[in-house]
């Protein structure tokens, strides 16, 4: 199992951001610091690190930090957490804004269900269909499955269910495949972390990335359909058996990625749909959905144009392979057909009769065979003429 905890990027705190009431805070010793920074971390974070076995943080603002030190709090250690800075030894309460959970064990999801206080749905319960099990409201936290294409540059390309929660302040991803847009969106946090400055933000970054990855991912699949409209209609191919398996290879593959490219757009589509009725969501992440949502509808034009194309090279292969077919076929009657006269000559002078002029005659022998040629010549010749051969 790999799981990391994003927070949201650090600023420097004022007056008003320091909590009013620091009861319950504490005071952390040297064992508690995290080792990669030397900065102090709430005991509550401490414990989280602890439960979830072995997830971390995989951000840490160091230019943040600097700017702490330069305002006034240099040498003394501050703990981050969150988006608030607090004053030495102390440290408010706070969660991250993503959780991404990739494989988790029995163990590890339930301490995701008593540290959030929600059942997490089972990898069963996320390869259903209908669609009341896939979105849904459960006391508060949003629950949403969606169906995401992974491996499309391999010949065997997979559409995997991944489930969005959606609880408090916190987006909670499972999955139990690693998707490029995951990875992607990832990298982009680190670089730029004001991309997870809350978890509406990280799940629509999320959205954004995976309907971006189809789009890229129908642009190749059209690029290559392309190569395949070429080496079919061309007039230097051989038309080999070879050739036309790969071609009708290459046809299904294609097919096959705009089939399931199409399952993970009618999905987010509803995910999107299901998000534009939460009254929690601020008009400007509304006003995203709308943008996410129109350019699903574009994408999933763009997929059915793939599948239209994919359906007429097929059709236009078979055909090719049904022409080729014909003509083998047609060669074959034609030498029937020209060769029948001969056999029917052969067959006549080959009766033993006993009463056979030609048999006892000086040029009966070169006569048949002249006979034979001539029939078999002039089929030949008339089919040629006609344009059948």
């Amino acid at each position: 199992m790999e799981s990391n905890e994003i927070y949201a990027p650090l600023r420097t705190s004022t007056d008003a951001d320091l909590p009013e009431n620091s009861e319950g805070d504490v005071t952390l010793s040297d064992a508690q610091k995290d080792p990669r920074t030397d900065i102090e971390v709430s005991e509550r974070h401490v414990e989280a690190n602890l439960a979830s076995e072995g997830e971390d943080d995989i951000h840490c603002d160091a230019d943040a930090l600097h700017d702490v030190e330069e305002g006034g709090l240099a040498g003394e250690p501050a703990a981050i957490v969150g988006t608030k800075i607090a004053a030495a030894g102390k440290a408010p309460k706070a969660a991250p804004v993503w959780i991404d959970l990739l494989e988790p064990n029995a163990s590890e999801l339930r301490a995701i269900e008593a540290r959030f206080g929600i059942e997490v749905p089972t990898r069963e319960e996320m390869q259903e269909i209908e669609l009341s099990s896939r979105l849904y409201d459960e006391e508060g936290a949003l629950f949403m499955t969606v169906t995401i294409l992974n491996r499309a540059a391999t010949d065997d390309p997979e559409a995997t269910a991944v489930t969005f929660i959606l609880v408090k302040k916190t987006l909670i991803t499972l999955r139990y495949a690693d998707p490029i847009p995951f990875k992607t969106f990832t990298r982009r946090v680190k670089r730029s972390p004001g991309l997870a400055s809350s978890s509406d933000a990280v799940l629509l970054g999320l959205l954004e990335q995976i309907v971006d990855r189809l789009a890229d991912i129908m642009e190749i699949s059209v690029a290559d359909l392309e190569k395949i409209s070429n080496a079919v209609f061309s007039k230097e191919g051989n038309g080999s058996d070879q050739d036309h398996h790969e071609n009708l290879r290459r046809i299904g593959r294609a097919g096959n990625l705009a089939s399931k490219a199409k399952d993970s757009l009618l999905n987010l589509n509803r995910m999107a749909l299901f998000l534009n009725t939460q009254a929690r969501f601020k008009k400007d992440t509304k006003a995203r959905l709308k943008t996410l949502s129109r350019d699903i509808v574009s994408i999933t034009e763009h997929a059915n144009f793939v599948a239209n194309k994919v359906t007429f090279l097929l059709d236009a292969t078979l055909g090719m392979i049904n022409l080729e077919q014909n003509n083998i076929i047609k060669i074959f009657s034609v030498a029937a057909a020209a060769f029948l006269p001969p056999t029917l000559i052969a067959s006549i002078y080959g009766m033993n009769f006993q009463f056979m002029p030609e048999l006892h005659w000086e040029y009966g022998y070169p006569l048949a065979i002249a006979l034979m040629v001539l029939s078999a010549v002039g089929p030949l010749w008339y089919f040629k003429r006609k344009g059948w051969l």
